[in-house]
């Protein structure tokens, strides 16, 4: 009969209290054991005498006699004195699961398409800059054009509105060359009403 040195739970919900028992490792967990040799007690303070009480006559008989003890007893008894615990080493224990690392792909990814995207809107200005340069030359004609009006002697206003005007004209006809009879009817309509 293969029998072990573990704990048994009693207590009441949220309130663990714990029989170190000898018992036959078929038996189940709080059912029937063959010897009661301690108790353990997690709610008092580690530093307290009853949190572990131990009988170490009975548990060095029963590891004579070829008990084995369960991890935590194990650590009882390393404490005792009466047994040598070597360290364990779980090297997995602080790798992520299977859904965390999912998780953490998933964010490599939305973060890898994040920076393409960022690196394609900054190559698209460069691009449109020769557009931007193009649109801050208009203006500057713009301006120029008040100026040479200042300089033949006409007021800056009557030059602005011709200024704007001429491009406006020069749109309409290269869209439209039918309409170009029409808009110089116009004009010549316009100065006989003046």
């Amino acid at each position: 009969m293969a029998v072990a040195i573990r704990m048994s739970r009693g207590g009441s919900k949220k309130r663990p209290y714990y029989k170190i028992v000898v018992a036959d490792v078929r038996a189940p967990r709080d059912g029937k054991f063959i010897e009661r040799i301690g108790s353990y007690n997690p709610l008092l303070a580690k530093d307290d005498e009853k949190r572990v009480v131990l009988d170490a006559e009975r548990a060095k008989h029963w590891l004579d006699n070829g008990a084995k003890p369960s991890d935590r007893v194990s650590r009882f008894l390393d404490a005792a004195g009466l047994l040598k615990r070597e360290a364990r080493n779980n090297p997995n224990k602080g790798k992520p699961g299977e859904k965390a690392t999912e998780r953490l792909e998933e964010k490599a990814e939305k973060a890898a398409a994040a920076e393409e995207a960022a690196k394609e809107a900054a190559a698209a200005p460069a691009e449109e800059a020769p557009a931007e340069e193009a649109a801050a030359e208009t203006p500057a004609e713009e301006t120029a054009a008040p100026e040479e009006a200042a300089a033949e002697g006409k007021p800056a206003a009557e030059a602005a509105p011709a200024a704007e005007a001429a491009p406006a004209e020069e749109a309409k006809t290269e869209e439209a060359p039918a309409e170009e009879a029409p808009a110089e009817d116009k004009p010549a309509e316009e100065k006989a009403a003046s």
